[in-house]
């Protein structure tokens, strides 16, 4: 009896590892579309949502998801065995109806580095070849340590996260984007912030004196963002490129290498 429950178990575990590979999977957000592409799901995505454009293979795909919602019509058409989808910017309603058809949902919305790394490791299993997946969330956890190390005896320099102009947003301490910043030595000064995208105003800012202006952008639209404080708030600007700092996948290391790297030249300045 023994003997045969073991041979049952030999044929059935493999059948188990088979049957969980993705063959045609559909994400429903750009930095779900990045994480599956970076866990070896790229050539198995049969759907993306708007703005799908990394890596550039991405931007082929056809949408089925945007703003306005998902097009349940044409998933279900599609035929998916798996999609990726966002608990916070996804309706609830037709996932729930595609789930309620057999059709696996994976909800996923990292807000640490950690959680990125561990969305990449959960979907490796459901590559081919799991292995790729596994070195990238890998890599990122070194590198994580890495940076953590190089700042931790620093004195921690306030700043600023500026996300837009009108009206006045920024990051509290509830997000992806404020550890990026603890990372590389900085203090964000809404940190305490009990929402996690705060609205505030310019008095606001000015009264907690930040040294630093960090905004996802380029260096061309440091005019842009002078011009709003209009001489009230003298500080340097540091611009993160935008996708690798708002988007919670495994470019999100570029933004922190790049923000840490401005930020030390600032603070080696005499």
């Amino acid at each position: 009896m023994a003997l045969r429950l073991c041979l049952l178990l030999a044929l059935w575990l493999p059948l188990m590892a088979i049957a969980q590979v993705a063959q045609r999977v559909i994400s429903l957000a750009p930095n779900l579309t990045e994480l599956a592409f970076a866990a070896g799901l790229g050539d198995k995505l049969i759907g993306v949502s708007a703005y799908s454009d990394y890596p550039p293979a991405a931007a082929k795909i056809e949408q089925v998801a945007s703003w306005q919602g998902l097009n349940v019509e044409r998933i279900l058409s599609l035929k998916p065995d798996l999609v990726l989808a966002w608990r916070g910017g996804n309706p609830q309603r037709p996932l729930e109806q595609l789930a309620s058809l057999g059709i696996k949902i994976i909800y996923l919305d990292p807000q640490s580095i950690e959680q990125v790394a561990s969305a990449l490791d959960q979907l490796a299993e459901f590559s081919q070849d799991p292995a790729p997946g596994h070195q990238v969330a890998a890599q990122m956890r070194q590198q994580l340590q890495t940076l953590t190390a190089r700042h931790n005896s620093k004195p921690p320099l306030p700043v600023f996260l500026q996300f837009s102009t009108q009206p006045l947003f920024t990051a509290s301490g509830q997000t992806l984007q404020n550890q990026i910043v603890t990372l590389c030595g900085a203090a964000n000064i809404f940190a305490d912030s009990p929402a996690p995208w705060p609205q505030i105003s310019r008095e606001q800012v000015i009264s907690r004196q930040p040294r630093l202006i960090i905004f996802p952008g380029t260096p061309q639209q440091q005019d842009e963002i002078k011009a709003f404080w209009q001489g009230q708030l003298n500080v340097p600007l540091v611009a993160v490129n935008a996708d690798w700092f708002n988007r919670a996948g495994p470019r999100i290391m570029l933004a922190a290498q790049q923000l840490c790297q401005q930020i030390d030249q600032l603070n080696a300045q005499p």
